[in-house]
């Protein structure tokens, strides 16, 4: 995953601390709040005991700020992790921005923990907390790590807020099992919200959750996708990340709405079936002053030794993921995502970094593990835990890791010694079909391994297809752009490389413009090329993937066995100098199954024979070429009846026509 990094802000200087180095009590500074702060805590004794042993999983419910009614009184509860501090108050416009109003107690159990009921104020309040630190007596002010909702950039307050909304989504949530389970077709449209589309009125203005509803929800629909997967909308000031620099792990995007108008996005993505993943970022956080880092004055979310806290490629910091109240931290706010949200699956970013000690470190950059390993333990026992408790909690959504290298079993359960993820993109097959596709189909004879290799491991784990952002930024140029040849050619190698995708095995994930053959790079501040579409070329690539959806759904042996070996066998993977694969697909019933052809050149293949399964009649069900599509229409109509002439190890064998830079699926409608 690339990004970028903001560079730490310094915090504004402040007005001289306390002149008391111990904490104060709230009796001194404020004895009407006292009386509350003392009488009322969302915190039991367990609370405090999963906290510290790292195993509370909803702290979404006690940390942070709450709207509450208490002894009679509305207002609201705040509660911060802040083990170094000794001094805690709560600042907002509520009390003039006072540091010494409204000052929290540290709870008697040593937790950490500091609390405070403040009668009269609720939804809506901006707020703070000022944190005088016992260790060098630094000053700080920190956004809510708890807070429901922000302040809109460049501010950097948090505002009470609660996650209140009447869902309509009760079929989804009851039926969604079936859309998410991996035997089920899965095809994945990956968005950055901000950039999808733009008021055309005002090209720098991006559209709230609301209008974006309005626009992507019946497109994804018309688009056949199962599911979206929105990069991070959590709030992130700096938007060249695009999201991954988060400061606000339990806000949405402030500058894209309110958590009710997400909700809205999401509740209308499901009631028009379509599922929602989103992109979780447990990997790092940036130095922001207002942020998690160096948050008490000491390094408490962040790893202290910066052989493992700091991420050189990001310029961020590590979350210490060996730390109890840190693994609380970050499983509650995956957990916060599937039950707030009614989220259908989190893909998390980055895991490679997360998983190796020495991950873009050169020698003496980092520190073995307790076996002089490179692996980190403590974030595999985070993974496995993480899992472990989504999967019980909410066993009918998917996790989905973006990890790159050949860690073995992130896909496979726990009990088998695994990572617990339901999926794993394949970045292996990204990365040599992308190579395979930019040749000239002149020389791609001697290099149709690049596109065979992936089936070699292809069952080793869960895998998913991934077509993603970081292959269309920074200089890589757009999918179109990759391909070769003139203007038809090009368009017919994009519309190849779909084929190829949605007939091998894997669930599938396409980055938004991808889709109709967006031909500028994308670039997060402006709106996809949505006029492209007047052009036949753009509207018949969009026509062609939205058939591959429709058979993706339509046709069980793409999916029943999405990663299992019994759905995939290949019929000739050697004939080079054609430049021609064929493989069949399978369902659990054999009538079901499918012959898929890929021709790589511009060069038609007339009367190519292929040994075909069984006897009877085949009908070409897709055709890459078709007019529709922009193509030549070069093809096999009607039935195709099989002949009795042994071939490539089968009894039976047909003619086929296979057009240029073309691929087709067919299906026997007539066995005998």
């Amino acid at each position: 995953m690339a990004k970028s990094a903001k560079t730490p802000k310094t915090a504004a200087p402040e007005a001289a601390p306390p002149k008391k180095t111990r904490a104060k009590t709230v009796a001194e500074v404020a004895p009407e709040v006292a009386v509350n702060a003392e009488s009322y805590s969302r915190f039991t004794e367990f609370d405090i005991y999963l906290f510290k042993s790292g195993k509370h999983y909803n702290l979404y419910e006690k940390l942070g700020s709450h709207v509450v009614t208490h002894q009679g009184v509305v207002g609201t509860y705040f509660a911060v992790w802040a083990p170094n501090a000794g001094y805690v108050s709560v600042i907002g416009n509520f009390n003039g921005w006072s540091k010494s109003s409204h000052a929290l107690t540290a709870r008697w159990d040593g937790s950490g923990i500091w609390e405070i009921f403040v009668p009269n104020i609720g939804r809506g309040e901006v707020y703070k907390y000022f944190i005088h630190s016992n260790v060098g007596g630094q000053q700080l002010e920190k956004a809510d790590p708890f807070a429901l909702w922000c302040e809109q950039a460049p501010k950097t307050a948090s505002v009470v807020w609660d996650n209140w909304y009447e869902w309509k989504d009760t079929n989804w949530m009851k039926e969604r099992r079936q859309h998410n389970a991996l035997n089920a077709p899965y095809s994945v449209y990956e968005v950055h919200l901000a950039s999808w589309l733009r008021d055309p009125s005002e090209p720098t203005r991006f559209l709230n959750f609301r209008e974006i509803a309005d626009k992507l929800v019946p497109y994804v629909q018309e688009m056949n996708f199962t599911h979206v997967e929105f990069m991070p909308i959590m709030e992130a000031p700096y938007p060249p990340s695009w999201g991954y620099q988060i400061t606000g792990y339990f806000s949405c995007a402030s500058r894209m709405g309110t958590p009710q108008d997400l909700m809205y996005l999401i509740d209308q993505l499901h009631e028009a079936g379509v599922g929602v993943l989103m992109d979780w970022v447990p990997s790092h956080f940036p130095g922001d002053a207002h942020g998690l880092f160096n948050f008490d004055g000491t390094h408490l979310y962040e790893h202290a030794d910066p052989r493992k806290g700091y991420h050189p490629d990001w310029k961020s910091y590590i979350f210490n993921y060996g730390r109890n109240e840190v693994r609380s931290f970050l499983i509650s706010n995956a957990l916060f995502w599937l039950d707030r949200y009614h989220v259908d699956g989190l893909r998390v970013d980055a895991v490679a970094s997360m998983l190796y000690l020495d991950y873009s470190r050169k020698h003496g950059e980092w520190i073995p593990n307790e076996f002089g390993g490179r692996e980190n333990l403590e974030a595999v026992s985070l993974f496995r835990e993480l899992n472990e408790t989504i999967y019980k909690q909410f066993p009918d959504v998917q996790t989905i890791a973006e990890e790159s290298t050949a860690f073995p079993g992130v896909s496979r359960p726990n009990y088998l010694g695994g990572l617990g993820f339901g999926m794993k993109w394949m970045m292996g097959w990204m990365n040599d079909t992308l190579k395979y596709f930019q040749r000239d189909p002149m020389y791609r004879r001697w290099h149709q391994d690049q596109l065979s290799f992936s089936l070699v491991y292809a069952f080793s784990e869960n895998f998913m297809l991934p077509l993603s952002h970081d292959e269309v930024v920074y200089g890589k140029g757009s999918l179109i752009g990759k391909m070769p040849g003139d203007e038809w050619q090009r368009f017919a190698n994009l519309r190849l490389l779909f084929t190829y995708m949605f007939t091998h095995p894997g669930t599938k994930l396409l980055f938004m413009g991808g889709e109709f053959g967006q031909v500028r790079e994308w670039n997060f501040e402006q709106s996809l090329d949505w006029h492209l579409l007047a052009s036949p070329t753009h509207k018949g690539v969009q026509n062609c993937f939205k058939q591959l959806n429709t058979l993706l759904r339509n046709e069980p042996a793409l999916h029943d066995y999405n990663f299992s070996p019994e759905g995939f066998e290949w019929i000739d993977v050697s004939d080079r100098d054609n430049c021609v694969l064929s493989y069949s697909r399978k369902g659990v019933n054999p009538a079901d199954q499918l012959v898929v052809l890929l021709n790589m050149t511009p060069t038609p293949r007339h009367n190519y024979r292929v040994g075909v399964p069984s006897a009877g009649e085949w009908v070409e069900v897709f055709n890459s070429d078709t007019p529709a599509f922009f193509g030549s229409g070069l093809g096999n109509t009607g039935p195709i009846a099989t002949e009795p002439t042994a071939w490539q190890g089968r009894k039976q064998s047909v003619l086929l026509t296979l057009p240029p830079l073309g691929g087709i699926v067919l299906k026997n409608t007539k066995l005998t």
